[in-house]
């Protein structure tokens, strides 16, 4: 498979997330890293981000809460190359009633290669990074080939093999 690079910028998109046992620990450590993170713009879904808006001081890009579709307004801004990275503390120990939409999230982390923080200790290393502050070229793989496959939509259908080899999906 090819690679592409995508360009991060010298100032980041980042997303903030935390399910309720978290927050405290997310907003603990946005507090300690307030001014690390106050030349980036910095998202956040639901009452984490009203939180995180009100003790920073900065602006915060609030979203959905997460089980309301804030989860995958950051899925598809990751898809979309609107999220350079993601801070995502959740609780190992609790079950997630929208344990769908976490995984989609991750996934869609995953797919578009950006950085991955689920704990503190990782999100420590991720924001004093060298990189954080400096240009990075992301790689990615180049899903054309995957967006042009052929697709054999059976015997009796009104689109035959031939029209999705087109484009068409």
């Amino acid at each position: 498979m090819s690679y592409r690079k995508i360009a991060m910028q010298p100032d980041k998109k980042i997303a903030l997330v935390a399910h309720d046992n978290k927050k405290r620990d997310l907003l603990e450590w946005a507090q300690y890293n307030r001014d690390l993170l106050a030349h980036h713009e910095v998202y956040a879904t639901g009452t984490t981000g009203a939180t995180l808006d009100r003790q920073l001081g900065f602006r915060i890009h609030r979203l959905q809460s997460g089980p309301l579709g804030g989860d995958q307004q950051i899925g598809a801004k990751i898809a979309d190359n609107e999220i350079d990275f993601l801070i995502f503390f959740w609780d190992p120990l609790e079950p997630m009633p929208h344990d769908p939409d976490v995984k989609a999230l991750l996934r869609m982390a995953v797919v578009w290669n950006i950085p991955i923080a689920c704990n503190r200790a990782t999100a420590d290393f991720m924001i004093s990074s060298p990189l954080m502050d400096g240009e990075y070229d992301r790689l990615v793989p180049d899903y054309e080939e995957y967006r042009a496959r052929r697709i054999d939509w059976g015997a009796g259908t009104e689109r035959g093999a031939r029209d999705s080899a087109e484009g068409e999906e």
